[in-house]
């Protein structure tokens, strides 16, 4: 089959600020966006309300808006409809089983994010069954996550932020920066190259997955590159989440330091919750704010990143090095940061707060769909080998060490600000 077709053709990264943008304004405009059920704890549960005839409807009209808007990137990018008619229900399938895989009460008390059963499921498949080459160049990858990024710049409200109080973001600003940089230069010494470096950087600073993602968004990262990072953020944050609290409890920290404190290491917001709650309700309201903080940093550290990647990236072309004028910056600039940060100008100061309250949710479903999307077809293009191959070591090295001085230094930033 034909990987191109010809027609309009419109770069990758104005295409998904266009379709992110699609979806947000459709959303306020009143068009109904499923919100499919996919919690359950027992078989009976399972039948009666994940595959009911109601959410089996809400999870086909999910399909059809995603579908919708997949073919209207890959016709504006010039990539072969035919092709993507086959391969987004196969990836769509695969990520419902991911997210019905998550929704399990045992997966959701261990706070395991959709998008590590989406890498699963694509890891199995992709190196147990030989894909043809068209079916794998057909997975759209970073489209999927852009058009995630560019939702989630709706979530980042900014009167939320102030109202949470000024020594939660203060807390977030000195974590975010001490703790990148002592990563970025740990990679450094550790000899790990730059790309993996930076979204290595970002994951054990800013939130985890999220940062991860947008980091690789912004550098044009390797695939194979974001879901070894976001596996080790996964797979950290459980022991983080279990223990953390029972070591504050011993220690006799107080709750203010103690939420504080996990929500400054704890790399995904679930896992903070989870661990806030087993402190109490001030432990568990000031980790939500220190980690809604964090959140908000994210499109500044995306832009800065984006900006610096830019600025120091070098010609592709041997023997010619180009200066970084305004031009060529803006050139190689991610667009969807664009995109990110003017759905979140929009939702923080122009749109009415009841229909932001109206449209979060929603917005927020969709956004997580896309994400599991992007993982689920990460894992297919992806040899499991790569992941685990004796070069991964020393990465593996340097997200532990980084993680133990972020776990050091906020403790001590938290009782100065919050002791």
């Amino acid at each position: 089959m034909a990987a191109q077709r010809k027609g309009i053709a419109v770069t990758e990264d104005w295409t998904v600020v266009i379709l992110g943008f699609a979806l947000i304004l459709l959303a306020i405009a009143g068009l109904y966006f499923p919100l499919p059920a996919f919690k359950w704890s027992n078989t009976e549960q399972l039948f009666s309300k994940v595959f009911s005839a109601h959410n089996l409807a809400e999870i086909g009209l999910q399909f059809v808006i995603t579908f919708v808007i997949a073919i209207a990137g890959t016709w504006l990018t010039g990539r072969s409809i035919r092709n993507l008619a086959f391969v987004f229900p196969v990836v769509f399938v695969l990520t419902v089983i991911a997210l019905v895989i998550t929704g399990n009460k045992t997966m959701n008390d261990l706070n395991l994010e959709s998008v590590i059963f989406s890498l699963a499921i694509g890891l199995l498949i992709g190196n147990t069954m030989k894909l043809p080459d068209w079916f794998r160049q057909t997975l759209t990858t970073e489209m999927f996550v852009k058009i995630g990024l560019v939702l989630l710049g709706t979530a980042i409200i900014f009167s939320d932020v102030l109202k949470a109080g000024s020594k939660g973001l203060l807390q977030a600003v000195i974590v975010v920066l001490a703790v990148w940089y002592f990563a970025f230069w740990i990679c450094k010494k550790l000899k790990i190259d730059a790309e993996l470096g930076m979204m290595l950087s970002s994951a054990v600073s800013i939130c985890g997955v999220s940062a991860a993602i947008a980091t690789s968004g912004a550098i044009k990262g390797d695939p194979k590159k974001l879901s070894y990072i976001v596996s080790l953020v996964l797979i950290t944050a459980i022991p983080m989440m279990i223990f953390m609290p029972y070591i504050a409890l011993y220690f006799d920290f107080p709750e203010t330091v103690t939420g504080a404190w996990l929500g400054g290491t704890i790399d995904t917001t679930g896992a903070v919750v989870a661990s806030g709650t087993l402190v109490g309700e001030e432990a568990l309201k000031i980790s939500t704010i220190v980690k809604f903080s964090q959140n908000v940093l994210l499109g500044l550290a995306a832009f800065a990143i984006s900006v610096y990647w830019t600025y120091s990236k070098k010609s592709n072309i041997p023997g010619v090095d180009q200066k970084p004028t305004l031009g060529l910056i803006w050139e190689r600039f991610p667009k969807f940061v664009v995109g990110f940060v003017a759905a979140s100008l929009l939702f923080s100061f122009i749109i009415d707060p009841s229909i932001v309250a109206t449209v979060k949710a929603p917005l927020k479903n969709i956004q997580t769909l896309w994400f599991s999307l992007a993982f689920t077809s990460i894992g297919l293009e992806t040899n499991f080998r790569d992941l685990f191959q004796n070069n991964n070591r020393k990465p593996l090295y340097a997200f532990l060490i980084a993680q133990f001085f972020n776990i050091i230094f906020t403790l001590i930033i938290a009782m100065i600000l919050f002791g």
